[in-house]
């Protein structure tokens, strides 16, 4: 499948502008922004997105916050998520990994380069689910 839809969320405004321009002008991707993890849950569902990219720190409804949110909608309870954050620290990434994230951005990082390393993310998932569907007994 390939990655089109992109719910991101972030509650600064100037990263937030660039980021949708580069996804949008680089990666050729539809994103929809949201400045708020409650913005996001009321938007998810009708938007549809293959992926969502989450800030981690925000004010009101953090990254894991709107992660947990996401899950209790059952149109999204198995959309795929990647954060974005500069808590990087290995058993901090490892604590998102364990929520159940893709894999953690590193801020900064590179406009320019932000839509190949999401889609690579995007491609690696991909490939795990077809292997888990390729080794599934018969008949599930």
């Amino acid at each position: 499948m390939k990655l089109e839809r992109i719910l991101y969320v972030e509650d600064d405004a100037d990263i937030r502008e660039v980021v949708c321009m580069a996804l949008e002008v680089i990666g050729g991707f539809t994103v929809r922004a949201c400045s708020s993890g409650v913005e996001a849950l009321t938007v998810a569902q009708a938007f549809a997105p293959d992926l969502a990219v989450l800030d981690v720190m925000m004010p009101d409804l953090d990254g894991p916050g709107t992660l947990r949110g996401l899950r209790a909608l059952r149109e999204c309870a198995e959309l795929p998520v990647i954060f974005v954050t500069a808590k990087v620290q290995p058993s901090e990434v490892a604590e998102f990994l364990e929520m159940g994230v893709l894999d953690v951005v590193a801020k900064p990082f590179d406009p320019m380069t932000l839509p190949a390393s999401i889609d690579a993310i995007w491609q690696r998932h991909q490939v795990g689910r077809q292997r888990m569907a390729d080794s599934a007994p018969p008949g599930r």
